[in-house]
C-alpha cells in the first residue's frame, strides 16, 4: 500500500456505497453528502485557516468556494477514488484554505504579516505549528487579545516544531478536526491502531511542551 492511499476495495462499506450513490446520481447526492458535511467542513476550515486572515473571508464564503472547486472534481474522483468521500473533500477544504492564505500572506500589497507587525510566522516554520500554538493560545484567552500574544504564539510554535511532524498532525485531526481515528489513519497513511497510539503519545508530549510554557495541567 501507498502512503496515504487508500483503494475502493479498501473502504468500508458504508464509504464504498457512498460512492456507488455519487456515481449513479453524481449531482443530487454530492449536494445531499456535502450538505451532511458542511458542519465538519466548517471546523476544519476554521482550525486551519490562518488567524491573521480569518477576519477578512466568512466561513460562509470559504465553504462555498469550497463546494465549487470539489464539484467541478467529482467526476475525475469518482474515476479513481483513492480516498473515501469525506476524506477527499476535507482535501478541497484545505485546498481552499491554502488558496486564500496565498492571496491573503503572500502578495506583497496585501501582505497581513505586515499589516500587524507580526513576527511570528518564522522561515520554514510549519503551519500545523502555527495553527496549533495560535489556538492553542486562544483558549487561554479572549479572541479580542489574540494578535496581541503573537509572541506567545511564536514562543508556543517554536517548540511544537521540535515534535515530529506526524504527532502535531495527530493532535490536529484527532483534537480540532475532530476527526475518527479512522479517518486520521487515512489521512496520513497508517493503520487505526497506529494513529491511537500516536495520538496518545503526541498528547503526552504536547502537555509536556505546555507546560514548559507556563500553561498549567487544569488550563491544558
Amino acid at each position: 500500500q501507498v502512503r496515504g492511499i487508500l483503494r475502493v476495495n479498501e473502504l468500508d462499506q458504508n464509504e464504498a456505497k457512498q460512492i456507488e450513490r455519487l456515481r449513479a446520481e453524481p449531482q443530487a447526492q454530492f449536494a445531499r453528502l456535502y450538505s451532511e458535511f458542511k458542519e465538519r467542513l466548517k471546523r476544519i476550515i476554521h482550525f486551519r485557516l490562518d488567524y491573521r486572515v480569518a477576519g477578512r473571508v466568512s466561513d460562509s464564503d470559504i465553504l462555498q468556494e469550497c463546494f465549487v472547486r470539489a464539484s467541478k472534481r467529482l467526476e475525475k474522483f469518482l474515476e479513481k477514488p483513492d480516498y473515501p468521500f469525506f476524506v477527499w473533500l476535507r482535501m478541497q477544504a484545505n485546498q481552499q484554505v491554502a488558496d486564500i492564505h496565498r492571496k491573503h500572506l503572500m502578495a506583497e500589497k496585501r501582505d497581513a504579516r505586515k499589516e500587524i507587525n507580526l513576527n511570528a510566522k518564522q522561515q520554514g516554520s510549519n503551519q500545523t505549528s502555527m495553527q496549533l500554538a495560535a489556538h492553542l493560545v486562544a483558549q487561554m484567552t479572549s479572541p479580542s487579545r489574540l494578535l496581541q500574544r503573537s509572541e506567545e504564539i511564536a514562543a508556543l510554535e517554536s517548540s511544537l516544531n521540535e515534535m515530529n511532524e506526524t504527532d502535531r498532525e495527530v493532535i490536529a485531526l484527532r483534537h480540532f478536526e475532530e476527526l475518527s481515528s479512522q479517518e486520521t489513519a487515512q489521512v496520513l497513511g497508517i493503520e487505526p491502531a497506529a494513529a491511537s497510539k500516536r495520538y496518545v503519545r503526541a498528547l503526552k508530549r504536547l502537555q509536556e511542551i505546555m507546560s514548559r510554557h507556563g500553561f498549567s495541567r487544569e488550563e491544558s
